[in-house]
């Protein structure tokens, strides 16, 4: 039996905008038949901080601070938790809720979790899926806005702590899910970007944030790079799918529909701050 064709892309490093807008073109473009499934993997330029989508508000993220130090903001197509990206993997898989997957919104995430949990594991992190999670209580502004503070059921743990995030938007017949691979993080960074809560202390944010947020590089001896990991994730995806990936790169017609999306939604202000309705 001849297997689906899939498409694999890489782009460049883009804005959180950008990437955000060619993420939504590609969910456009499955749904309505014009593109088989995509997975991609990409970079961000300047760093981002990606807020779930119904975390609109100057109240999840310092807005000051990311001016002064240069990191762009952006508000996701989906939910979750914010995400300040740097150092990490990012990946998106955009398909239609058939062969490899089906309306089961968990069992979707469970599909694309083993692939992920199967890149970590031959890098080296002794990692695992984990169950249904209590809800956490007692956290900290920032705990409660950060994505890696809390992992949801079907995501991977390593030592206790998150080792990736991942969201997802579903749409008809068709799914965007979308996360990031930590391999760095600079904890006082992610505080003082997330930090709206002048009653919690930087050295106080700093320490509740190493106990639960977890990376990469935090986890091995030999710290992994980007292009180390990217690789593997490509691997694991060939490995468990059986699917034909064909390496790709976005038409120019998608770009051109992912720059009209930057312009009219996701480099507003409107668009990632205002307060949800």
């Amino acid at each position: 039996m001849e297997r689906p064709v899939w498409r694999m892309i890489k782009t460049e490093a883009l804005s959180g905008a950008m990437n955000m807008a060619l993420d939504e073109v590609f969910l456009e473009s499955v749904q309505a038949g014009i593109s088989p499934p995509v997975v991609r993997l990409y970079r961000w330029q300047p760093k981002t901080v990606s807020l779930g989508y119904t975390q609109r508000g100057s109240a999840q993220v310092n807005t000051a601070y990311c001016a002064a130090q240069g990191i762009d903001i952006v508000r996701r197509l989906t939910g979750g938790r914010a995400v300040l990206h740097d150092q990490e993997v990012t990946y998106s898989v955009i398909s239609r809720q058939q062969g490899l997957f089906s309306n089961a919104l968990l069992g979707n995430y469970q599909t694309i979790s083993n692939v992920l949990l199967h890149c970590l594991t031959q890098i080296g992190l002794d990692a695992r899926l984990v169950g249904r999670q209590a809800g956490a209580t007692g956290m900290t502004a920032v705990e409660k806005s950060a994505c890696f503070t809390a992992p949801a059921q079907f995501e991977i743990v390593c030592q206790g702590k998150k080792a990736c995030g991942s969201s997802q938007r579903r749409v008809q017949e068709s799914f965007l899910q979308h996360g990031s691979i930590p391999l760095d993080i600079d904890l006082h960074q992610l505080f003082y970007a997330l930090n709206t809560d002048t009653a919690t202390s930087a050295s106080q944010g700093v320490a509740r944030l190493s106990e639960k947020v977890g990376w990469v590089n935090r986890f091995i001896q030999r710290p992994r790079t980007v292009d180390e990991v990217e690789e593997q994730l490509r691997a694991s995806f060939r490995s468990l799918w059986p699917v034909q990936f064909v390496i790709d790169k976005p038409s120019s017609a998608e770009m051109k529909q992912a720059g009209q999306l930057v312009q009219e939604k996701y480099s507003r202000v409107d668009w990632h701050l205002a307060e949800c309705d």
